[in-house]
C-alpha cells in the first residue's frame, strides 16, 4: 500500500499480490473499512396531511410545491408589512404637508387623546396614523428628513406593486425559487466527493469466492469437502491411483463429482429428502483430508445419508425450472420424474423429494429436459433402456413407477444414465467392483418399455465382481475412480475402448484383493491436463 498526494487531497493505492483477486480485495475493503457506507432511505412524507411513499419524481414535485407555498406565504407577509408601513408614512406625509396647522392643533390640545382625536377629525387620519404623528420626533421636521420619508414611501409603493405581481403570477414565483437555489449553490456548492449508487445489499460472500471447478467428495460416513480439480493428476489406464481422502475405519469415498464454486447443489438422501447447498459453502480441504461431517453443515439426521446430487447453475431461472425435470431412481428399480420448479424454494430443514417404500432407498437423481433416454443397470449385469416420456411428471410426494425388473431379492439397481436422443457422441460405461470396465455403443441396447428386465451389459463373474456403476461418457471426458480404501485414479475415457455388451471389459484400476470400487465419477470436458503419470504407492 502506498499514499499518493495530489491537489484534491490524499489518495491511497492498494497494490495486490500477483495471485490475489482484485475484486475480492475491494470487497473486503468495502466490508471492513469506511470506504463504503450504506444509508437507509425512507421516502415517506406527509402530503396533504397524509403519509405517502414517494419516488424521486414525486419528491421533487412535492418539494417545488412546498417552496411555492413558502414563497406565497412569505410574499403575503412582506406585502402586509409594507402596506402597514406605507399607511403610516401616508399619515406622516399629510402631517408634513400641513405642518403649521398640525403643530397648532397639538399645542392647543390639553391631552394626548384630545390631540389624537383632533388629528383624526381634521385630516381624516386613522388612529394608527394619528398616533405615529404624535410619536414623531422633531428631527423629522427638517427638510432632509422630510425627503427621506417621501423616498421611503415611494420604495414601499414599488415593493407593494412587486409583491402583488408575484402573488398574481406563478411564473414569477418559480423564478424566485430558481434564483434562491442558484444563490445556495453559489454560496455552499462544491464538487461531490462521494459516489452515490443504488444499494446492492450487503456484500455477498459469492463475490469473495473465486469461480473455479472443484471436486466434491462425500464419504460413506457423511464427510464432505471440496478440492481444486488441479490437485488430481491424470494417469494411465490400469494405474494404482493416488491417495485420496483420509477416511476413518470402515469409511470410504462414496460420491465424487465436479462442480463450480458458484453453483447450487441439490443433495438427496436415501430417505428421499432434498437439501440445498452452495458449492462454496462446502469446506475446502486437500485431496488427502477427510473433510467435515455433513451434519455440521446441513440439518440431515444422523441415520440418513446423501445418495444423489443435482448441480444447478441458478435456481431463480424460472424458464429453466419449468422446462427441466429431476428423474429419481431407487435401489429396487422404482423411477420417478418431477419438475425442477418444485425444488426452487430452499428450506433449511429440507423437503420431501420422493416417497420411499419400506425396504427401498433412493439411489440416483438426474437432471433432464424431457427428451432423454433412460438406462438403468443392476448388479447382475443387466440394463434396460426406455424413453423418458414413458414416465409422467409427478409431485414431490409421489413414490414413482417401476423402471426395471430385478432378477431376485439379492439383486439391486447400481445406477441410472440419462442420454439425450440426439446425442451421437456418448457411450455407456460400466464398471465392476473388482476394477473392470468397458464402453458400449448406445445402439447396442435396444429401446424397450420401462419395467423390463433389460439386456446384458457386462459379463459378471467372480473375477469381475458385481456391477457397481453405469455412466454416460464421451471421448473428451475423464474418469475419477475411487476405491473403498481411499485410492483415486484419474484417467481419460478414450483409453477405455468400446466393446460389445456381453464382454468382461478391461482392467481400469489395479486393486488389492480385499479392496473394491467405491465410486466412479465423470469429469466432463477436462481440457488441458498434466502429463500422464503412473504413481506407485
Amino acid at each position: 500500500m502506498r499514499d499518493e498526494s495530489d491537489r484534491d487531497g490524499m489518495r491511497v493505492v492498494v497494490e495486490v499480490k500477483r495471485d490475489a483477486i482484485a475484486k475480492v480485495v475491494l470487497s473486503k475493503l468495502y466490508k471492513y473499512t469506511p470506504l463504503q457506507t450504506s444509508y437507509g432511505i425512507n421516502n415517506v412524507a406527509l402530503v396533504g396531511g397524509r403519509p405517502m411513499t414517494l419516488n424521486l419524481k414525486d419528491l421533487i414535485e412535492e418539494f417545488v410545491l412546498f417552496r411555492l407555498e413558502v414563497v406565497v406565504r412569505r410574499t403575503k407577509y412582506e406585502l402586509r408589512k409594507a402596506e402597514e408601513r406605507a399607511h403610516i408614512l401616508e399619515g406622516l406625509l399629510i402631517a408634513l404637508d400641513h405642518l403649521d396647522e398640525v403643530i397648532s392643533l397639538i399645542r392647543s390640545s390639553r391631552t394626548v387623546d384630545e390631540a389624537r382625536s383632533g388629528l383624526m377629525e381634521r385630516f381624516g387620519l386613522s388612529e394608527i396614523q394619528a398616533k405615529a404623528i404624535l410619536d414623531m420626533r422633531l428631527q423629522r421636521l427638517t427638510g432632509l428628513e422630510r425627503d427621506k420619508v417621501r423616498e421611503e414611501y415611494q420604495e414601499l409603493q414599488e415593493k407593494i406593486a412587486h409583491f402583488k405581481a408575484v402573488l398574481g403570477s406563478p411564473e414569477l414565483q418559480r423564478e424566485i425559487i430558481k434564483e434562491e437555489l442558484h444563490e445556495i449553490k453559489a454560496n455552499y456548492g462544491d464538487a461531490r466527493r462521494t459516489q452515490i449508487e443504488m444499494a446492492e445489499g450487503d456484500i455477498s460472500i459469492e463475490d469473495m469466492i473465486k469461480e473455479e471447478e472443484v471436486v466434491i467428495t462425500i464419504s460413506h460416513l457423511g464427510y464432505i469437502k471440496r478440492t481444486p480439480v488441479s490437485e488430481f493428476r491424470l494417469q494411465g489406464r490400469g494405474g494404482r491411483g493416488a491417495r485420496g481422502s483420509k477416511t476413518r475405519d470402515a469409511d470410504f469415498v462414496e460420491h465424487m463429482f465436479v462442480a463450480n464454486t458458484h453453483h447450487y447443489l441439490l443433495l438427496f438422501t436415501e430417505a428421499g429428502r432434498c437439501y440445498w447447498l452452495r458449492t462454496y459453502e462446502i469446506p475446502e480441504a486437500a485431496k488427502n483430508a477427510s473433510g467435515r461431517a455433513i451434519q455440521n453443515i446441513l440439518a440431515i439426521p444422523k441415520e440418513d445419508k446423501v445418495k444423489a446430487y443435482i448441480i444447478i447453475q441458478n435456481l431463480a431461472d424460472q424458464e429453466f425450472a419449468k422446462n427441466h425435470y429431476i428423474v429419481f431412481c431407487t435401489r429396487l428399480g422404482v423411477i420417478k420424474k418431477t419438475l425442477v420448479e418444485a425444488f426452487t424454494r430452499p428450506r433449511s430443514g429440507g423437503i420431501n423429494a420422493i416417497t420411499i417404500n419400506e425396504g427401498d432407498q433412493l439411489l440416483e437423481a438426474r437432471l433432464t429436459n424431457g427428451n432423454h433416454e433412460i438406462f438403468m443397470a443392476s448388479r447382475r449385469g443387466f440394463a434396460v433402456r426406455f424413453n423418458e416420456r414413458s414416465v409422467r411428471a409427478m409431485g414431490r410426494s409421489a413414490a414413482g413407477v417401476r423402471g426395471i425388473s430385478l432378477a431376485d431379492e439379492k439383486d439391486a439397481v447400481v445406477g441410472m444414465v440419462c442420454i439425450e436422443a440426439i446425442d451421437e457422441e456418448s457411450t455407456v460405461l460400466v464398471v465392476s467392483e473388482k476394477g473392470n470396465g468397458k464402453r458400449s455403443a448406445v445402439d447396442d441396447y435396444r429401446l424397450t418399455n420401462r419395467g423390463g428386465k433389460g439386456v446384458k451389459t457386462m459379463q459378471v463373474t467372480d473375477k469381475t465382481g458385481a456391477l457397481v456403476a453405469i455412466k454416460s461418457v464421451k471421448n473428451a471426458d475423464d474418469l475419477m475412480i475411487t476405491s473403498r480404501s481411499g485410492l483415486v485414479i484419474r484417467m481419460p475415457v478414450n483409453e477405455i475402448r468400446v466393446m460389445g455388451r456381453a464382454t468382461q471389459g478391461v482392467r481400469v484400476i489395479r486393486l488389492d484383493d480385499e479392496d473394491d470400487i467405491a465410486d466412479v465419477t465423470v469429469v466432463y470436458d477436462s481440457g488441458e491436463v498434466d502429463e500422464i503419470e503412473e504413481l506407485k504407492l
